[in-house]
C-alpha cells in the first residue's frame, strides 16, 4: 500500500496531562484522562513518494513550514526506522479544529498522522500500538486514538505509556470557542517552563495521581457529579501551576474567568454543569446529556457554542468513503 487516510477527533482532558519527565519519549509525569470529541476531525493522508529526496507536509491545502514541519518529519522519520524503510512521503491534513488555540488540534492532529503512517509504512495498526506511536509526536495525541472516554497510563517507559478505553456515564460538553487565534506560548514551551519555574510542580504531580484514581472510581460507579468536581479541580491546579512560572504564563482569558463564573451560577441554580480549558483561553463546560441545550443557551453570549459528544477513535477510511481526500 502506498496510500492510506486516517480520521481522529480532538480530546478534552477531565483528568489533565501537563507536563513530560522524559521529553524524547514523550512519557508525562502522569497519567490524564479524557473524552475523545464528535467533532473537529483531523484527516490526514500519507503517500509514499519512493523519488522524492525530502518529506513534503501540507496544512489546509498550503504547504506548511518552520516548527510544524519538523514535527512531522521527525515523526515520519522515528517511523521509518521502526519499519526499516527510507521511502519520503506526501503528508496532507485537513484541520477542522482552529490550530494552536487550546483546543487539542496536535492530538487529532498525531493521530491521524500515526494511523496512516503505520499503515504505509507496515507497523501494526492495532490501538495500543498506534496509542504508542502517536504519543512521539504529541503526548494528547495518546488518547485521541481511543474512542469515547480513555484513560493515558504514564507508564515507566515507551511501552507502558499508552491509552485504553474507559466505561464511564455519556455526558456532553459545551465548547465556548473564545478566542481560535494562535497562542502566544506553545504548550510544549509552557510545559517545560512549568518544570524549570514552577514551585507548584510538586504539588500538581501529587494531586493529579489523586485525582485521577479518584476520577476512575467516579466513572466506575457511574457518579456524573464527582466526576464533574474533578474535572474543574484539575483544569483549575493546572493554570495554577502555570501561571506560578517565572515569568508568568497567562492562557485564562479575563472572557475565560467570566466563563467559569457563569457556569458556577448554573450550578447554582440547578443546572449541574463543571468548567475546564485546556491550555488556551476557550473553556469548556461538561454537563448531563439532558441539560446540554440550557448550558449552551447560557454560555452563547460569550462566543460561538458547539455541543460535543463521545466521539470514534482514530481510524482508516476507505477510498470510496465520502470526504477522504484531504482537501
Amino acid at each position: 500500500m502506498t496510500t492510506a487516510t486516517a480520521r481522529a477527533y480532538p480530546n478534552m482532558a477531565l483528568v489533565k496531562y501537563w507536563g513530560k519527565r522524559d521529553a524524547e519519549l514523550m512519557l508525562p509525569l502522569t497519567g490524564s484522562l479524557s473524552m475523545t470529541l464528535d467533532a473537529y476531525p483531523t484527516t490526514t493522508t500519507v503517500t509514499l513518494a519512493p523519488d522524492a529526496t525530502d518529506d513534503v507536509f501540507e496544512l489546509n491545502g498550503a504547504e506548511v513550514d518552520g516548527e510544524p514541519r519538523r514535527r512531522v518529519v521527525a515523526f515520519l522519520d522515528l517511523v521509518r526506522e521502526r519499519s526499516g524503510r527510507r521511502e519520503r512521503a506526501i503528508v496532507r491534513s485537513h484541520n477542522e479544529v482552529p490550530t494552536a488555540a487550546g483546543l487539542a488540534s496536535s492530538a487529532s492532529g498525531f493521530a491521524a498522522l500515526a494511523l496512516a503512517a503505520a499503515q504505509v509504512y507496515g507497523l501494526s495498526t492495532d490501538p495500543a500500538s498506534v496509542s504508542r506511536l502517536a504519543r512521539r509526536g504529541s503526548g494528547s495525541a495518546t488518547r485521541s486514538v481511543i474512542d469515547s472516554m480513555a484513560v493515558w497510563h504514564a507508564g515507566t517507559d515507551d511501552e507502558s505509556s499508552f491509552a485504553e478505553r474507559v466505561e464511564a456515564p455519556e455526558i456532553r460538553m459545551v465548547v465556548v470557542v473564545l478566542d481560535a487565534g494562535n497562542k502566544e506560548i506553545s504548550s510544549r514551551e509552557a510545559m517545560r517552563r512549568t518544570i524549570a519555574t514552577s514551585p507548584y510542580l510538586d504539588a500538581w504531580v501529587t494531586s493529579t495521581e489523586a485525582s485521577l484514581t479518584e476520577m476512575l472510581d467516579a466513572c466506575a460507579a457511574g457518579d456524573f457529579t464527582r466526576m464533574g468536581e474533578i474535572t474543574e479541580l484539575s483544569a483549575m491546579r493546572m493554570h495554577a501551576a502555570i501561571q506560578a512560572c517565572d515569568p508568568p504564563i497567562r492562557y485564562l482569558a479575563p472572557s475565560s474567568i467570566a466563563v467559569f463564573e457563569k457556569i458556577r451560577a448554573l450550578r447554582d441554580g440547578g443546572i449541574e454543569a463543571y468548567g475546564t480549558a485546556d491550555a488556551g483561553p476557550n473553556v469548556v463546560a461538561i454537563t448531563r446529556p439532558g441539560d446540554a441545550e440550557r448550558v449552551a443557551e447560557a454560555l452563547a453570549e460569550y462566543g460561538p457554542v458547539r455541543i460535543v459528544g463521545p466521539g470514534p477513535g482514530a481510524h482508516l477510511l476507505d477510498s470510496d468513503e465520502d470526504g477522504q481526500v484531504a482537501r
